[in-house]
Protein backbone atom coordinates (compact mmCIF):
# COMPACT_ATOMS: atom_id res chain seq x y z
CA UNK A 1 0.00 0.00 0.00
CA UNK A 2 1.48 3.31 -0.80
CA UNK A 3 2.27 5.55 1.68
CA UNK A 4 1.16 8.95 -0.05
CA UNK A 5 -2.42 9.71 1.24
CA UNK A 6 -4.49 12.01 -1.45
CA UNK A 7 -7.17 14.54 -0.16
CA UNK A 8 -10.32 15.19 -2.13
CA UNK A 9 -11.73 18.28 -2.93
CA UNK A 10 -15.02 19.37 -0.92
CA UNK A 11 -17.91 16.98 -2.05
CA UNK A 12 -15.94 14.52 -3.26
CA UNK A 13 -15.52 11.54 -0.45
CA UNK A 14 -15.12 12.60 2.52
CA UNK A 15 -14.32 16.15 1.97
CA UNK A 16 -15.66 18.80 4.42
CA UNK A 17 -16.37 22.47 4.33
CA UNK A 18 -13.91 23.67 7.09
CA UNK A 19 -11.11 21.97 5.09
CA UNK A 20 -11.58 23.80 1.57
CA UNK A 21 -13.01 27.38 2.01
CA UNK A 22 -14.39 29.27 -0.35
CA UNK A 23 -12.38 30.26 -3.61
CA UNK A 24 -10.62 26.44 -2.54
CA UNK A 25 -10.15 25.11 -6.56
CA UNK A 26 -10.22 21.95 -5.69
CA UNK A 27 -6.78 20.57 -6.54
CA UNK A 28 -5.81 17.40 -4.72
CA UNK A 29 -3.45 17.69 -1.77
CA UNK A 30 -0.51 15.68 -1.07
CA UNK A 31 0.84 14.80 2.40
CA UNK A 32 3.73 13.12 3.08
CA UNK A 33 4.69 9.64 4.03
CA UNK A 34 4.39 9.21 7.31
CA UNK A 35 7.61 8.39 9.09
CA UNK A 36 8.01 5.03 9.86
CA UNK A 37 11.38 4.48 11.12
CA UNK A 38 11.40 2.45 14.28
CA UNK A 39 13.37 4.21 17.30
CA UNK A 40 16.90 3.25 18.11
CA UNK A 41 16.60 -0.16 20.70
CA UNK A 42 19.37 -0.37 23.33
CA UNK A 43 21.05 -3.05 21.62
CA UNK A 44 21.19 -0.55 18.57
CA UNK A 45 23.52 1.82 20.97
CA UNK A 46 25.28 -0.79 22.49
CA UNK A 47 26.85 -2.05 18.45
CA UNK A 48 27.10 1.58 16.83
CA UNK A 49 28.15 3.73 19.96
CA UNK A 50 32.50 3.31 20.27
CA UNK A 51 34.86 4.02 22.89
CA UNK A 52 38.61 4.70 22.29
CA UNK A 53 40.26 2.72 24.76
CA UNK A 54 43.97 2.15 26.10
CA UNK A 55 43.31 -0.97 28.40
CA UNK A 56 41.08 -3.44 29.99
CA UNK A 57 42.52 -5.74 33.05
CA UNK A 58 41.92 -6.94 36.36
CA UNK A 59 43.15 -5.97 39.55
CA UNK A 60 42.59 -5.22 42.81
CA UNK A 61 41.35 -2.07 43.28
CA UNK A 62 44.17 0.05 44.99
CA UNK A 63 42.30 2.92 46.43
CA UNK A 64 38.63 4.74 47.63
CA UNK A 65 36.79 2.81 50.14
CA UNK A 66 36.83 -0.46 47.56
CA UNK A 67 40.43 -0.97 48.32
CA UNK A 68 41.36 -4.17 47.58
CA UNK A 69 38.23 -5.95 45.85
CA UNK A 70 39.14 -7.53 42.64
CA UNK A 71 38.30 -4.93 39.89
CA UNK A 72 38.00 -4.96 35.96
CA UNK A 73 39.26 -1.48 35.16
CA UNK A 74 38.90 0.66 31.82
CA UNK A 75 40.77 2.70 30.77
CA UNK A 76 39.74 4.87 28.37
CA UNK A 77 42.02 7.07 26.00
CA UNK A 78 42.56 10.91 26.16
CA UNK A 79 42.63 13.45 29.01
CA UNK A 80 42.53 16.84 29.06
CA UNK A 81 44.81 18.06 31.85
CA UNK A 82 48.56 17.22 32.50
CA UNK A 83 48.90 16.84 36.18
CA UNK A 84 52.51 16.96 37.15
CA UNK A 85 52.67 14.28 39.07
CA UNK A 86 50.53 11.78 36.35
CA UNK A 87 51.37 8.18 36.63
CA UNK A 88 49.58 6.61 33.22
CA UNK A 89 50.62 9.38 30.71
CA UNK A 90 50.71 6.67 28.67
CA UNK A 91 46.66 6.80 28.48
CA UNK A 92 46.79 10.30 26.76
CA UNK A 93 47.32 8.99 23.25
CA UNK A 94 46.51 6.30 21.09
CA UNK A 95 44.04 3.31 22.25
CA UNK A 96 42.03 1.27 19.84
CA UNK A 97 38.78 1.76 18.76
CA UNK A 98 35.76 -0.86 19.92
CA UNK A 99 32.13 -0.60 19.97
CA UNK A 100 30.33 -0.61 23.21
CA UNK A 101 28.83 -4.22 23.03
CA UNK A 102 32.26 -5.92 22.21
CA UNK A 103 33.67 -3.79 25.64
CA UNK A 104 30.99 -5.07 27.60
CA UNK A 105 31.87 -8.51 26.53
CA UNK A 106 35.72 -8.20 27.18
CA UNK A 107 34.33 -6.84 30.69
CA UNK A 108 32.31 -9.98 31.70
CA UNK A 109 34.98 -12.39 30.34
CA UNK A 110 36.66 -11.37 33.85
CA UNK A 111 33.77 -12.88 36.07
CA UNK A 112 33.96 -10.55 38.83
CA UNK A 113 31.17 -8.00 39.56
CA UNK A 114 32.84 -4.71 40.22
CA UNK A 115 34.05 -1.98 37.79
CA UNK A 116 36.06 0.84 37.78
CA UNK A 117 36.09 3.29 34.44
CA UNK A 118 39.28 5.61 34.65
CA UNK A 119 42.10 7.27 32.34
CA UNK A 120 43.35 9.62 31.09
CA UNK A 121 39.96 11.51 32.06
CA UNK A 122 36.71 9.06 31.24
CA UNK A 123 34.34 11.88 30.62
CA UNK A 124 36.61 13.43 27.97
CA UNK A 125 34.80 11.08 25.65
CA UNK A 126 31.12 11.49 24.85
CA UNK A 127 30.41 7.84 25.14
CA UNK A 128 31.56 6.97 28.28
CA UNK A 129 27.83 8.22 30.11
CA UNK A 130 26.57 5.10 27.70
CA UNK A 131 28.88 3.25 29.17
CA UNK A 132 28.47 3.70 32.52
CA UNK A 133 24.90 3.25 32.15
CA UNK A 134 25.35 -0.39 30.53
CA UNK A 135 27.81 -1.64 33.44
CA UNK A 136 24.95 -0.58 35.62
CA UNK A 137 22.17 -1.80 33.73
CA UNK A 138 24.22 -5.58 33.81
CA UNK A 139 24.26 -5.39 37.29
CA UNK A 140 27.87 -4.30 38.15
CA UNK A 141 29.00 -2.32 41.02
CA UNK A 142 30.49 0.81 38.91
CA UNK A 143 33.10 3.21 40.30
CA UNK A 144 34.05 6.44 37.77
CA UNK A 145 37.34 8.00 38.29
CA UNK A 146 37.49 11.64 37.13
CA UNK A 147 39.96 14.78 37.46
CA UNK A 148 36.93 16.71 38.61
CA UNK A 149 37.21 19.40 35.81
CA UNK A 150 34.43 18.16 33.61
CA UNK A 151 30.92 18.27 34.27
CA UNK A 152 29.92 15.25 36.31
CA UNK A 153 26.19 15.39 36.12
CA UNK A 154 25.35 13.37 33.11
CA UNK A 155 26.70 10.06 35.03
CA UNK A 156 23.99 7.95 36.22
CA UNK A 157 23.74 8.21 39.66
CA UNK A 158 24.00 4.89 40.44
CA UNK A 159 27.69 5.00 39.55
CA UNK A 160 29.97 6.19 42.57
CA UNK A 161 32.40 8.84 41.02
CA UNK A 162 35.31 9.31 42.41
CA UNK A 163 36.24 12.76 42.14
CA UNK A 164 39.62 14.48 42.25
CA UNK A 165 39.87 18.54 43.50
CA UNK A 166 43.58 19.03 42.07
CA UNK A 167 45.63 20.68 44.87
CA UNK A 168 47.94 23.61 43.62
CA UNK A 169 51.31 21.82 42.99
CA UNK A 170 49.40 19.36 40.39
CA UNK A 171 49.71 22.58 38.41
CA UNK A 172 45.86 22.06 37.50
CA UNK A 173 44.15 23.98 40.60
CA UNK A 174 42.11 26.57 38.03
CA UNK A 175 40.90 23.88 36.00
CA UNK A 176 38.57 22.29 39.14
CA UNK A 177 35.03 22.72 38.57
CA UNK A 178 33.41 23.57 41.44
CA UNK A 179 30.12 23.75 40.05
CA UNK A 180 30.46 19.69 40.43
CA UNK A 181 30.03 19.50 44.50
CA UNK A 182 26.33 20.47 44.22
CA UNK A 183 25.78 17.24 42.09
CA UNK A 184 27.63 14.80 44.23
CA UNK A 185 25.83 12.22 47.10
CA UNK A 186 26.99 10.27 49.99
CA UNK A 187 27.73 7.51 47.35
CA UNK A 188 30.31 9.49 46.07
CA UNK A 189 34.34 10.17 47.06
CA UNK A 190 36.40 13.59 46.78
CA UNK A 191 39.65 13.08 46.70
CA UNK A 192 43.05 14.64 46.85
CA UNK A 193 46.30 14.06 45.93
CA UNK A 194 49.41 16.33 48.19
CA UNK A 195 53.14 16.76 47.44
CA UNK A 196 53.95 19.00 49.77
CA UNK A 197 53.08 20.41 53.16
CA UNK A 198 51.83 23.77 51.23
CA UNK A 199 49.02 21.08 49.52
CA UNK A 200 48.05 19.89 52.56
CA UNK A 201 47.26 23.20 53.62
CA UNK A 202 45.71 24.24 51.22
CA UNK A 203 43.31 20.77 50.83
CA UNK A 204 42.52 21.08 54.85
CA UNK A 205 40.86 24.68 54.25
CA UNK A 206 38.97 23.77 51.29
CA UNK A 207 37.56 20.57 53.35
CA UNK A 208 36.54 23.27 56.19
CA UNK A 209 35.29 25.92 53.47
CA UNK A 210 33.38 23.81 51.25
CA UNK A 211 32.09 21.82 54.34
CA UNK A 212 33.34 18.65 52.36
CA UNK A 213 32.41 16.14 55.16
CA UNK A 214 28.72 16.77 54.74
CA UNK A 215 28.69 15.64 50.99
CA UNK A 216 30.44 12.65 51.13
CA UNK A 217 33.71 10.81 52.09
CA UNK A 218 36.57 12.65 50.99
CA UNK A 219 40.21 10.63 50.80
CA UNK A 220 43.74 12.03 51.17
CA UNK A 221 46.67 10.56 49.61
CA UNK A 222 51.01 11.00 48.99
CA UNK A 223 52.08 11.40 45.72
CA UNK A 224 54.53 9.18 45.27
CA UNK A 225 57.91 9.45 45.88
CA UNK A 226 57.39 13.76 46.94
CA UNK A 227 55.57 13.59 50.26
CA UNK A 228 56.28 9.85 52.66
CA UNK A 229 52.65 8.66 53.77
CA UNK A 230 53.96 9.00 57.41
CA UNK A 231 54.13 12.81 57.51
CA UNK A 232 51.28 12.54 55.71
CA UNK A 233 49.04 10.58 58.43
CA UNK A 234 50.80 12.85 61.75
CA UNK A 235 49.42 15.96 60.14
CA UNK A 236 45.95 14.21 59.68
CA UNK A 237 46.07 13.39 62.81
CA UNK A 238 47.63 16.33 64.33
CA UNK A 239 44.42 18.40 63.08
CA UNK A 240 41.50 16.04 63.79
CA UNK A 241 40.97 16.30 59.95
CA UNK A 242 37.98 13.90 59.56
CA UNK A 243 39.11 12.19 56.24
CA UNK A 244 40.00 8.66 54.77
CA UNK A 245 44.04 8.48 54.39
CA UNK A 246 45.14 6.22 51.90
CA UNK A 247 48.12 4.28 49.90
CA UNK A 248 47.89 3.32 46.11
CA UNK A 249 47.52 -0.49 46.97
CA UNK A 250 48.50 -1.51 43.68
CA UNK A 251 51.90 0.43 43.69
CA UNK A 252 53.12 -1.33 47.06
CA UNK A 253 52.15 -4.55 45.45
CA UNK A 254 53.38 -3.77 41.91
CA UNK A 255 54.93 -0.86 41.49
CA UNK A 256 53.94 1.38 38.23
CA UNK A 257 53.46 -1.35 36.32
CA UNK A 258 50.92 -0.69 33.42
CA UNK A 259 47.69 -3.35 33.96
CA UNK A 260 47.99 -3.86 37.36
Amino acid sequence: MSDVLTLHPQGVGRGCAREHPEGHKGEAVIVEPINRQQPRTQADESTTTTLRLTEVFLSLQGETSRAGLPTVFVRLTGCPLRCRWCDTPYSFQGGETVTLNALLAQIAAFGVPTVCVTGGEPLAQKSCPALLTALCDAGYSVSLETSGALDVSPVDPRVSRIVDIKAPESGEEARNRWENLAHLTPNDEIKFVLASRADYDWAREVIRAQNLIRICPVLVSPVQGELQPAQLADWVLADRLPVRMQLQLHKILWGNTPGK
